[in-house]
């Protein structure tokens, strides 16, 4: 059994799995109103442009939730930190959080981006700011 199940991008989240395999975590951005939006939609929720960019985050964020997800094979019997991040440019998104112990992990923690390769497939994760690796 793979470790993750591979994406399969759409044209409204095409442009970020590209980033994703350049390194990147690009977000989508309203041609009309410039808002940015995750997860990504056809219409702008704001102004209903149809018409979008995309802005490379920075990468840095907090720790809005977390949770410790326990999956029920034994192929995969470490348990893995699930957080929703909330990212410096004031949207949210959900991964997971490496190289913390679950008591440490805290709401509000600072963490920034890192990526990691399962079977294949390279995925946005985060780690604790300022810690090495990842």
């Amino acid at each position: 059994m793979p470790a993750v199940i591979p994406p399969v991008p759409d044209n409204d989240d095409e442009f970020f799995w590209d980033g994703v395999s350049h390194g990147q975590l690009l977000l989508r951005c309203c041609a009309g109103c410039g808002r940015l939006q995750h997860p990504p939609s056809p219409m702008c929720p704001s102004c209903h442009s149809l018409k979008w960019s995309t802005r490379e985050a920075t990468g840095r964020g907090t720790v809005y939730s977390w949770i410790v997800s326990h999956h029920p094979t034994e192929s995969d019997a470490l348990p893995r930190i699930v957080v929703l991040v909330d990212l410096e440019e004031g949207v949210r998104l959900v991964s997971n959080l490496l190289g913390v112990a679950p008591s440490d992990v805290r709401n509000g923690m600072a963490v920034e981006l890192c990526f990691a390769e399962y079977d294949g497939v390279a995925l946005p994760q985060f780690r604790a700011a300022g810690s090495a690796g990842g």
